[in-house]
């Protein structure tokens, strides 16, 4: 027990630190890049990176960069083929050079690019159930001391945990694009049942992240607003296809029915966790600004943002496309009706929004041909 090896004082509160974000941490991408912040400064390291493969594995990307070099590397490819980081990649071994000049794997190409001088890089592998997926450096001792055995192992656990992080994430995204590609699906049965509303979901979500790109929302409401978009007619399901077929005006009756759509989407939806935020876009859209809309009579911002979103960017659709009682009307006339009913049907925030987010795609492609969509 007497020799038995003591851990250094900083790989145990970094170890410490780690297993506290890892309990704690709401996205697996803030936790990668958490990891890397703190390994660079616990180790008193001048920069860290994270690399990842690439899908085809030929080439690293450099995923989380923390340092002075973090804006001229981020997203920036590096052949395989090449350097200390390929190496440790290739071969799936961690790695020490204290002195890079007398490594033959040393490849100068990142500091001509940076112009940061490589002295020393650490190195180990991220490693996904055998499978190496990339690799987290750290570059330089502040004190410009060398990296030790003990340094290593430290990084080598970090990486270990970061590994599992970026595994994560990804499954993370997958299945949530396996969900967005189910609700497109289940959107597209709905708008089938007219002939006449063909695309119309999608579009309405098109549209509606216009809006919200001009007004600088944050991710969370932006996937709200996505999936709002997208399931926003749900409740339609439940009406009569008589009733959404009919080429002339409903009647009193059957416009109650057709008012319903909202809360039966909303119902649901109710029940399915990450579409918690999108419910109130979904149960909302038909509310207007001066609180004569339903299912509530909502009013100004009581209506939710996302909500106020999609129903001028629904609006704007139904306007510019074909119906079984008028045909498509140019998106010139949409937008003067979009600014005539502004502060009554709609909200104003939410039209303008709307209108600079269309304008600037239209500039957009128009000097960007074949980038329309």
């Amino acid at each position: 027990m007497g020799n038995a090896k003591k851990v250094p004082e900083v790989k145990q509160d970094l170890i410490y630190e780690v297993g506290k974000m890892v309990s704690s941490a709401s996205e697996s991408s803030d936790l990668i890049n958490q990891l890397t912040q703190m390994t660079h400064h616990a180790l008193k390291a001048s920069a860290s990176t994270l690399f990842l493969l690439d899908g085809e594995k030929k080439n690293l990307i450099f995923h989380v960069v923390s340092g002075s070099a973090e804006k001229s590397l981020s997203q920036t490819k590096m052949s395989l083929g090449s350097g200390i980081v390929s190496w440790v990649v290739v071969n799936g071994k961690p790695l020490i050079i204290n002195d890079v000049t007398q490594d033959r794997r040393f490849n100068k190409d990142i500091d001509n690019i940076t112009g940061f001088t490589t002295e020393a890089i650490m190195c180990a592998p991220l490693m996904v159930h055998r499978e190496i997926i990339g690799a987290l450096q750290v570059i330089n001792k502040v004190d410009g001391s060398g990296f030790t055995e003990d340094d290593l192992e430290t990084l080598k656990v970090v990486a270990s945990t970061a590994a599992m992080a970026v595994q994560n994430n990804r499954l993370h995204e997958a299945v949530l694009e396996g969900y967005k590609e189910t609700m497109k699906t289940l959107a597209a049965v709905i708008d089938a049942k007219d002939p006449y509303t063909y695309g119309h979901s999608e579009r309405v979500t098109k549209y509606a992240l216009l809006g919200a790109a001009s007004i600088s929302l944050p991710l969370i409401e932006l996937q709200a607003i996505e999936y709002g978009g997208i399931l926003h007619d749900i409740g339609k399901i439940a009406v009569d296809e008589n009733i959404l077929r009919k080429p002339g005006p409903l009647t009193p009756e059957e416009w109650e029915i057709m008012r319903t759509h909202p809360s039966k989407g909303a119902d649901i939806v109710s029940n399915i966790p990450f579409l918690k935020q999108s419910r109130d876009i979904i149960l909302y859209h038909h509310e207007k600004y001066d609180r004569t809309g339903y299912p509530d009579r909502l009013g100004r911002e009581d209506i939710p943002i996302g909500a106020r979103l999609v129903s001028v960017a629904d609006a704007f659709d139904t306007i510019t496309t074909d119906r079984s009682y008028r045909r498509a009307r140019s998106t010139e006339y949409a937008i003067e009706e979009l600014r005539k009913c502004s502060g009554m049907q709609f909200c104003p925030v939410a039209v303008e929004a709307f209108i600079s987010g269309f304008n600037k795609r239209l500039s957009y492609s128009s000097s960007h041909p074949g980038n329309i969509h």
